[in-house]
C-alpha cells in the first residue's frame, strides 16, 4: 500500500472523541491505554532554564525521523492490522506542504490542531519524506495509529519527545530497546521541558 490523503475523518474518531484533556492529547494520544513512555529525540533538560540549543549531539546523532521508524517498526510486533494505519499531518508545519484540495477538505480537528488524514500500510513511514517532503528532511507525522487502536504514536511540534500509549508489553519493549532512548511516562504529569 502507499500512503494516501485521506477524506474519511472518521476514522479519528476514537481519538478526537476520546475525551482526553487537549494537551495530553495532543502530546500522548487517547487516555486508556495500558501503559505510556516518551521517545526521547534529544536527553531531557540537565538543568533549569536549560535551551533545546544548548545540547550538544554528536554527529552522528539519529534524526527525530530515524528514531520514529524504529519506534513504529517495533510496534508493529504489537498490531494486527499494520497494513492498515492512519497517520496525522499538522497543517502548521511549514516543511510538508499540504495539498490546497486537502487543506480545503475534512480535516482532523482538535482545540488547537488541525491535522491532514492519510491512510497506509505501517511501513509506508519509509517513504515518509519522499511522498511528502520531496526527498528533503521532514518532521515526523503528529500521530499514528493502527486500525485496531492498539497502540498510539503522538509529536507534537513543541516537545523535544513524542508520546506513545500502548499494552504494556509493548513499552516495555521499547524501553529495552538499545537503540532508542524511552522512558516510561505518565500522560497526566507535567514532563520534563526546555525553555
Amino acid at each position: 500500500m502507499r500512503l494516501s490523503f485521506w477524506s474519511d475523518v472518521s476514522a479519528a474518531d476514537w481519538l478526537v472523541r476520546s475525551g482526553t484533556p487537549d494537551w495530553q492529547l495532543i502530546g500522548f494520544g487517547p487516555a486508556g491505554f495500558e501503559a505510556y513512555a516518551r521517545l526521547r529525540f534529544i536527553p531531557d533538560p540537565s538543568g533549569p532554564g536549560q535551551l533545546e540549543s544548548d545540547v550538544e549531539l554528536s554527529g552522528d546523532h539519529p534524526s527525530e525521523m530515524t528514531q520514529t521508524r524504529r519506534v513504529l517498526r517495533r510496534l508493529a510486533e504489537f498490531t494486527s492490522t499494520p497494513q492498515e494505519c492512519y497517520f496525522c499531518v499538522w497543517d502548521g508545519y511549514s516543511d510538508i506542504p499540504l495539498p490546497s484540495r486537502v487543506l480545503r477538505g475534512p480535516m482532523v480537528e482538535t482545540p488547537h490542531r488541525r491535522y491532514a488524514l492519510l491512510r497506509g500500510a505501517l511501513n509506508d513511514i519509509d517513504a515518509w519524506e519522499a511522498e511528502l517532503g520531496g526527498g528533503q528532511p521532514i518532521m515526523p507525522p503528529a500521530f499514528v495509529w493502527p486500525a485496531d487502536h492498539r497502540w498510539c504514536f503522538a509529536r507534537d511540534v513543541d516537545p523535544h519527545w513524542a508520546g506513545i500509549g500502548a499494552e504494556q508489553a509493548a513499552v516495555d519493549a521499547l524501553v529495552a530497546d538499545g537503540g532508542l532512548d524511552v522512558v516510561p511516562a505518565c500522560p497526566t504529569e507535567d514532563q520534563p521541558a526546555y525553555y
